[in-house]
């Protein structure tokens, strides 16, 4: 079975699901209040230069203050051998406008990324208005195919008396593309260039010069290589705008779009929605009995793998090979459903046979090699744990549809109530000595009352017996489980 995508559209919500061999690899998610920005270019206004830190604030007009580093900040009348040494002063002043792209979505706290050095993608190339040079994506590696694109690339911009200061990218897409293909790619690609230069003159900064593409048509233009063999779309609407944005710049997929009209969800087809729930867990099942626990973090993200049931046949020794070379495939599919990035450290069984440490890692190599995000592994380190690093451009699938709970404040754990009911009994005894009053009546969730009235019964009686007064006490489900008031009457 080949590969599909699935676009469930609603004007709320756009949901896009990549399928591989019937089996959901990615999900993506995005709200039409709340859409990403990554790959938006604004006129941007310049509000803080740090020259600690080698960086800059600019106001893009968003809530908080985008971020750019000195390195993102193009400056081609500098000599290359002199860049490192400039300061982020000498390139950049308060109050100076800036024509700034997003790389990287604001994430948790943190500002979005920006860069100075633009670009714009279309379905084989990227155009680089600020560059000269004809680059190809590492991911076409055929030495032959790679000459073949530059010397059509280089005879097509010959043909059009290119204009300096353009440069281009071809795609992993490229592989095999014809002169017609590339060619309309490069039209399309200065006109829209040529739109973009006409809002940036009319725009005061701080402003929106140019949008991406909205997620189902992202998955048109970016997601669907030679092994997609078809799309599926459940909104005739949306079918209609691809089946019109295919034919004008992707023409290639228009016979592989389907409209979906049947009753069962699409997202029910393969699994997707039950897919996504187990992506928002902690824990992963193995088929041989194992486990993975995902711990997702401000700083990063940890795996940890467990043997669980799995006993094996023959020994210990295989029992943690096998286990380590199902979770090393399964982490590779998890890091794409859930969209993790950032540092991730993986903590496999420790192996003593040095040929199963290699194996386990070169099948997580050939996982990972699946993925479109640039994924580093760094190999096993002294402690026998394996880090790895996965470009994070927008936030993880957690972050798009879960909120911090407001029950333990993302810690994960809460207070038991045996522990609440020691903290009620110390907030008495603290306004028995400041405070005069003739009773106390404790207010708390019904779990912690029920805990004071029944297993902490005796040492209530030992409290009011102390302090010579009564407490009486109150449940109420409004009151989280950490939560309670010591009232005085």
């Amino acid at each position: 079975m080949g590969e599909e995508i699935l676009i469930n559209f609603t004007p709320m919500e756009t949901r896009v699901a990549v399928i591989e061999n019937g089996m959901p690899q990615e999900i993506y998610v995005e709200r039409a209040k709340r859409r990403g920005i990554l790959g938006n270019i604004y006129n941007g206004r310049v509000v803080r230069v740090l020259p600690g830190m080698q960086a800059a604030f600019v106001d893009i007009g968003l809530e908080r203050a985008a971020f750019i580093h000195a390195d993102e900040v193009s400056a081609p009348q500098i000599p290359a051998e002199e860049r490192a040494n400039i300061s982020i002063s000498q390139l950049l002043r308060e109050g100076q406008s800036l024509l700034v792209q997003v790389t990287k979505d604001p994430i948790g706290s943190k500002g979005a990324r920006l860069t100075t050095n633009l670009s714009l993608p279309s379905r084989y190339l990227v155009l680089m208005p600020g560059a000269e040079h004809i680059g190809i994506s590492q991911r076409i590696e055929d030495p032959e195919e790679r000459e073949r694109l530059k010397a059509l690339m280089q005879t097509l911009l010959e043909q059009q008396e290119r204009i300096d200061g353009y440069g281009y990218i071809l795609r992993t897409v490229a592989e095999g593309a014809t002169e017609v293909e590339l060619k309309a790619d490069i039209a399309f690609l200065h006109r829209l260039w040529n739109k973009v230069q006409a809002r940036i003159k009319e725009s005061k900064a701080p402003a929106n010069v140019y949008e991406d593409l909205p997620l189902n048509m992202r998955a048109l233009r970016d997601m669907t290589h030679s092994s997609i063999e078809r799309v599926r779309i459940d909104s005739r609407e949306t079918y209609q705008k691809a089946l019109s944005f295919a034919n004008t710049l992707v023409p290639e997929i228009e016979s592989k779009l389907e409209y979906y009209p049947g009753e069962r969800p699409i997202f029910d087809m393969f699994n997707v929605e039950e897919e996504m729930q187990r992506a928002l867990g902690r824990k992963i099942e193995l088929k041989s009995g194992g486990y993975l626990i995902f711990d997702q973090t401000e700083a990063m993200t940890t795996v940890d793998i467990n043997t669980g049931a799995f006993v094996g046949h023959r020994n210990l020794e295989e029992t943690i090979f096998k286990t380590n070379l199902e979770a090393a495939t399964a982490i590779g599919r998890q890091l794409r459903l859930r969209n993790l990035g950032g540092i991730i450290i993986i903590d496999f069984i420790d192996m003593e046979d040095p040929e199963h440490q290699r194996q386990v890692l070169r099948t997580l190599e050939r996982v990972l090699e699946r993925d479109h995000a640039k994924c580093k592994l760094t190999g096993v380190s002294e402690l026998g744990l394996v880090e790895m690093t996965r470009k994070r451009t927008r936030e993880s699938l957690e972050h798009v549809l879960c909120e911090t709970c407001s029950q333990c404040q993302g810690r994960g754990m809460i207070r038991t109530p045996e522990t609440v009911t020691y903290e009620v009994f110390r907030e008495i005894l603290r306004q028995h000595r400041a405070y005069e009053s003739d009773s106390y009546l404790v207010i708390a969730a019904p779990s912690v009352v029920e805990y004071l009235l029944e297993d902490a019964s005796d040492h209530v009686a030992e409290l009011e017996s102390f302090i010579a007064k009564t407490v009486r006490f109150q449940s109420d489900s409004i009151y989280n489980p950490e939560q309670f008031d010591v009232v005085l009457r």
